[in-house]
């Protein structure tokens, strides 16, 4: 199915983590694929295979004009041989962004609704709607969360076990790539989400999907109990930023060579620094903190970002 690069784990040094006595190592799973990077190839893994063993010819799915998962979803399905399609949130403007030329390039039907229909994207009318006008697709949900998606990030979990840590951070959005490491780690060390959106739904939203994980499985309360989603870092909420996390995104690349995204990965790194400099950490503490990827709509999210503010 799916080609995979093994990815590197980089250590990051910087004065403050070095005054605070511990040790930052990131697992830079942005390398893991040119197109389908980070956690999207582990979302997507087995939702394919589960397409082709359904015999489905087509997979449809669902984002925003700037989706990471839209861009992954479309190299997915080029790379298998599907044909895809993408339900788009908005009118269409000419024109496309790069990450919805990508998705063309890719062969990825780009079918365009208003924000009111999108909302329907769950509902069983609107979905059979989509058959009836597209065929018999297999159906990826919104960022890929699903059952499948589980699956293969608690396989991402349990390969992290070869590694020496004791804390674990990575940005949370749908829920779906934390709640599988959790599963995958099981209480192995403690595992923070930092949440990108605005709000504190995103500790229901991963208790359900574990819940979904775990059926039939007992005492999940005890394997999965040693993790927290942070709600203060999100810079005014989802694909929101600040003067501050821009310019904190240009020094880590510019300085460290790391590069990092808006929407995610900045906010997970500005959140990581945070902590540090709060000394929530003992001194002789390992932190890994997982890259996502989503590096894809940086430059142009960059670019917008320089225009809006001058």
């Amino acid at each position: 199915m799916l080609q995979y690069t093994s990815t590197p784990v980089q250590e990051f040094h910087h004065p403050t983590i070095e005054a605070a006595g511990v040790r930052v190592i990131i697992k830079r799973e942005d390398l893991n694929h040119p197109f389908i990077s980070g956690n999207k190839w582990w979302k997507l893994k087995y939702n394919l295979a589960e397409a082709k063993r359904l015999n489905k010819k087509i997979l449809l799915t669902f984002g925003g004009a700037y989706s990471n998962h839209i861009y992954a979803t479309s190299a997915a399905a080029h790379e298998c041989n599907f044909e895809s399609i993408g339900i788009i949130r908005g009118e269409e403007v000419e024109p496309i962004n790069p990450t919805l030329r990508f998705a063309r390039e890719q062969g990825m039907k780009l079918h365009f609704v208003s924000r009111e229909e999108y909302r329907k994207k769950n509902d069983i009318v609107f979905i059979q709607g989509l058959r009836e006008k597209f065929g018999d697709f297999y159906l990826i949900p919104e960022g890929g969360t699903n059952e499948f998606a589980l699956k293969g990030c608690a396989e991402f979990g349990e390969s992290l076990l070869s590694l020496s840590f004791d804390h674990l951070y990575l940005p949370v959005g749908t829920g779906g790539t934390i709640a599988g490491i959790i599963a995958g780690l099981g209480n192995a060390c403690e595992i923070v989400g930092v949440s990108v959106l605005k709000g504190d739904f995103l500790k229901k939203e991963v208790d359900q999907l574990l819940n979904i994980y775990s059926q039939g499985k007992k005492n999940t309360s005890s394997i999965y109990g040693n993790w927290s989603i942070l709600t203060s870092y999100h810079h005014g909420g989802y694909a929101k930023v600040t003067p501050e996390l821009m310019g904190f995104i240009r020094e880590m690349k510019q300085q460290h060579n790391l590069p990092l995204d808006p929407v995610y990965t900045g906010k997970l790194m500005w959140a990581v620094m945070e902590d540090v400099k709060k000394g929530s950490f003992r001194r002789g503490s390992t932190i890994l903190v997982v890259h996502t990827g989503g590096l894809q709509g940086a430059t142009t999210y960059q670019n917008l970002y320089e225009e809006i503010s001058t």
